[in-house]
């Protein structure tokens, strides 16, 4: 048997305030679903401010080369002769004057050749002088005089030869300058073309540069800026290779340093060569602010200020440079203001 369920019957008036009352409720929840979200509001009054352009100039690009520093004078002294070196007393560092004798060496048969070449000299002096004198008696001719007269001649040539053979034995320096590397020692044998010590001289100091052969050839006597250490100093080109070396790709230059400047041989110094032209971009240093580690710009646009996230480069105290977030000419606002936030209206200050 099925079960009975009660039966309700609606009034045609009570069911049409039911669909009523459901259509308002639809609705209401509909409008507030599609209402657009409150928009922000820049509202406030409009500041003065301080401002400037960003400009942007071209500045010459230096390229860093290293570079020696060396004297104009410099050799590398070797002997003549075959020998043992009987003396070499000077040391590394040492400051030589020219002409004073740094090597001796034991050679007893150049003494010897000498020697024999003076007693050549004499014995053909004497037999000169000898038919001379007979000549002017009618006791000889005159041909005989010219032939020891010749004779006398090759001796003398064979005893300079002798001393100066002998004087190879005695090595002094060609310059004022500094001992900066010694090859012997007393009791080493030397033979012809032994290198025995190098000598740089005390003036005239020159930075020696590899230039690489991508960068400008510049004209000789320009003034090159140099840095040594700490300290910045002005060098002018005094040479300048117009060939590259085939391995290296450089080509070698040569930079004259001032005379006061405290430098040594050998030491590393770094010069900057020209390597064209800059793009840059920069405003005064009091437009950047900082927001903890980013750095920002407000810009005046449509008399409104807008902010800007910038990345900066270098400084020069008064001004800094741009590296992304502006464009040249743009208005940039001059210490802002803790108040003045993006979108805020401004008026420039006379």
């Amino acid at each position: 048997m099925r079960p009975q369920f009660p039966t309700f019957t609606v009034k045609p008036t009570v069911l049409l305030k039911l669909f009523m009352i459901a259509g308002v409720t639809v609705a209401a929840l509909t409008g507030c679903g599609r209402g657009p979200a409150p928009a922000s509001s820049s509202a406030g009054p409009a500041l003065q401010v301080k401002t400037a352009r960003a400009i942007l100039a071209t500045e010459p690009r230096f390229e860093s080369v290293a570079g020696t520093v060396h004297s104009l004078a410099r050799a590398q002294v070797s002997t003549k002769i075959t020998g043992r070196i009987a003396q070499a007393e000077f040391v590394l560092g040492q400051t030589i004057a020219v002409g004073e004798p740094l090597v001796m060496l034991a050679a007893d048969e150049l003494n010897a050749r000498v020697d024999q070449a003076q007693a050549a000299l004499d014995q053909a002096e004497n037999d000169h002088t000898r038919e001379a004198t007979l000549l002017s008696r009618g006791a000889a001719t005159t041909d005989s005089v010219r032939s020891l007269a010749e004779r006398r001649r090759m001796a003398g040539a064979a005893l300079a030869e002798a001393k100066a053979m002998l004087g190879y034995t005695r090595v002094t320096a060609p310059f004022n300058g500094v001992i900066t590397r010694k090859f012997v020692n007393a009791g080493d044998l030397a033979s012809a073309g032994t290198p025995l010590f190098e000598l740089e001289g005390i003036d005239q100091l020159r930075a020696e540069v590899e230039v690489p052969e991508s960068l400008a050839t510049i004209a000789l006597g320009a003034s090159l800026t140099m840095l040594t250490g700490e300290r910045r100093i002005t060098g002018t080109l005094a040479e300048f290779s117009p060939a590259s070396d085939p391995l290296s790709r450089t080509r070698l230059a040569k930079v004259s340093l001032p005379d006061n400047v405290s430098v040594h041989q050998g030491q590393f110094i770094r010069v900057f060569w020209p390597a064209g032209e800059n793009a840059l971009l920069t405003v005064p240093t009091n437009a950047i602010g900082t927001f903890g580690q980013m750095e920002q710009v407000f810009v005046v646009k449509d008399g409104k200020a807008v902010l800007r996230l910038v990345k900066t480069g270098l400084h020069d105290g008064s001004r800094v440079q741009i590296l992304a977030g502006l464009d040249a000419n743009e208005t940039v606002i001059l210490d802002a203001p803790a108040s003045l936030h993006d979108g805020q209206a401004v008026t420039f200050q006379p």
